[in-house]
This record gives structure tokens, sequence and C-alpha cells, in this order.
């Protein structure tokens, strides 16, 4: 059994600020379900056709992906920064991670409560085995199942939710972890990065392939060199429910025929 730790106050005021963990008690009353819930397919259709006006989406499959994008950067957020990061495990699965579906004012305000937030470390010399636990149950544990239920009830292809997930990941290692001052947790976050692109077994992910391998692009030149951009595999429908339409930074519509 993985021993128990504590967050500090600087690592918790960070995960609960930029990347909105929560517990349990500060949850959105009025906006969350459990999210065992939403394997429920009555459930999960209603709760897609609810947020459809309230994002101003113009169908299910779209409100799907977009919740999606928003579900994975709340749950690889949070659990992937800690581990990196702070070297400390958090358990995120169906039983203890709460969905908050908040919208407010044209953008998504919701939080990732969980039931038990408190981080577990690992024995000495038992690091591997540790992250391997902890990315089967955030991705082969948690997100698999919903991105399986939300393809049933709306149609969207699972191939959108991954690359969504994937996308999420990429920022959180290259752009947010690439601010951290520390030479020495720098390198942790680059070797778990390597690890999750290159070594990461399908198994973790519940697939029979790794999803970040799989998704991740080259970098694409622009402006004559002085910029790169790593474009989508594919689109998330974000335009669809901007208005005015607007698109992702690095979605694949936006990309230069020549490089099609």
């Amino acid at each position: 059994m993985n021993p128990a730790c504590t967050f500090t106050a600087e690592e918790w005021a960070l995960l609960a600020g930029p990347l909105r963990l929560k517990t349990f008690a500060e949850r959105d009353l009025q906006r969350c379900l459990a999210a065992s819930d939403l394997l429920q397919e009555e459930v999960c259709a209603r709760l897609l056709d609810l947020l459809t006006p309230v994002i101003g989406s113009p169908s299910p499959a779209v409100t799907a992906s977009l919740l999606a994008k928003r579900l994975a950067f709340l749950a690889t957020g949070a659990c992937l920064y800690a581990m990196s990061v702070y070297d400390k495990g958090l358990q995120l699965s169906l039983d203890n991670t709460v969905i908050e579906y908040g919208h407010d004012e044209g953008r998504w305000t919701s939080a990732l409560p969980l039931h038990q937030p408190q981080p577990f470390a690992y024995a000495a010399g038992e690091r591997d085995a540790w992250r391997q636990a902890i990315v089967a149950a955030l991705f082969a544990g948690l997100l698999k199942p919903l991105w399986q239920s939300f393809a049933r009830v709306s149609g969207i292809s699972l191939r959108i939710l991954w690359d969504n997930t994937a996308a999420r990941v990429y920022s959180l290692y290259e752009k947010r972890m690439a601010k951290i001052q520390s030479a020495a947790v720098r390198e942790r976050c680059a070797a778990d990065f390597a690890w999750l692109l290159n070594v990461a077994e399908p198994a973790l992910f519940g697939l029979d392939y790794n999803p970040l391998r799989h998704f991740r692009r080259p970098l694409t030149l622009l402006d004559d060199g002085q910029r790169s951009v790593r474009f989508r595999r594919t689109c998330c429908f974000y335009y669809q429910a901007s208005e005015p339409v607007e698109y992702c930074s690095t979605c694949p519509l936006l990309r230069p025929r020549k490089c099609r």
C-alpha cells in the first residue's frame, strides 16, 4: 500500500487555483454529479441536452466534444501536475471524482471535486509502478469509460475525444510545466512526458494504442519559420459553438494546405 502524504499550502493553492481542483465539500451543488453517473446513458444524454443551449452548441455531439475538452483539462491537469511536479499521487477514479458542468457568461467555470483529495507517495524504488498506477486510473479507469459513454450517446468520434485529451496533456507539459524554475523538477517532468509519449503501454489507456503518441503531430513552421504550431489531427468543433466564429490555435482547419 502506498504511504500517505500531504500537499503543502503552496502546492494546494496552485492545484485549486489555475488547475481547479476542489474538495467534495466545495462542489457546485446545483451543477455536479458523480462521474460514475455519466455511464448511465439516460443521465449522459440529459446532461448533454442541458448543456447544448447553455454553451451555444449546435448538437449534442459538439457538446460532448467541448465538455470532454473541459473534463480532460481538469482531470489530466491536476493529476499529472501533482505527479510530475510535486511527485505526489492523486486517485482519479469513477468513484472518487465528481463532474461539475458550470458554464457562465460564455466560459466554463467548472472545477474538479474529489471525495478524497489526499495525495499518496511511493516507497523507495517503486516510482515506476506508482506512476503506472496513477496513469492507468486516470486514463483507463476514468476517462475511457466517460468517453465511451459520450460517444454512444452523442455519436461523437472517440478519436476526437482522445485527441482532445492528448492536446491537454501536451499543453500541460510543454507550456505550464516549462515555466517551473527548478531544474531538477523540470527534468522529472520531461522524463515523465517522454515516458507517457514513448513508453506507456496502450493498456494504461484502456486502448489498443497509446493516444498520446498516436495524435502527436510534428511542429509546422509558419511565418517563414518565425513561429511553430503543433496542429491537431482532428477538429474539436469549438468553432461551431463560438459567436463570432473562433478557432483553436492548433485547429487542423487552420493548417496550411500545403502541409495537409
